[in-house]
């Protein structure tokens, strides 16, 4: 193959790429949202786990008073558990990705529940109480 034809080749194999993960990405409902705080509890209506196929498994919370944001996962017994999304290895925020929330640092994987599944993290995640209140998640943050 001339070093042209691989170039052109290589281009069209990286455009195409590109535009098939925005198309995919554009597809999925989104799981990172905004709440309120109202005294010392972030608030999200239960409504926000909901979507056409049923629930989703977590949401992202953020909002501009923390510095953090806290996933909070739906368990199939239709309990949530609200968890800063801060590496306890050297304070990273976190990305969500399923049922593990993992640092893209050094690695360190958590479960749903905010345990270590995977060092160099060794204590868990910070958890929050919820409580559920005329069809609103209040997740306290004392």
């Amino acid at each position: 193959m001339k070093r042209r034809e691989f170039i052109a080749t290589g281009c069209v194999g990286c455009l195409s790429g590109g535009l098939i993960l925005s198309l995919l990405e554009s597809c999925g409902s989104t799981k990172m949202i905004t709440a309120s705080i109202v005294d010392s509890d972030m608030v999200v209506p239960l409504s926000a786990f909901r979507n056409k196929k049923g629930y989703k498994n977590y949401l992202v919370l953020q909002n501009d008073i923390l510095q953090y944001p806290i996933c909070v996962y739906r368990n199939v017994d239709g309990k949530y558990e609200a968890l800063l999304m801060k590496c306890t290895h050297q304070g990273t925020e976190l990305q969500a990705f399923g049922d593990k929330l993992q640092c893209p640092a050094h690695g360190s994987e958590f479960n749903s529940h905010g345990k270590v599944e995977n060092g160099p993290a060794n204590a868990s995640l910070r958890t929050f109480p919820v409580t559920i209140t005329n069809d609103q998640l209040l997740i306290s943050l004392k």
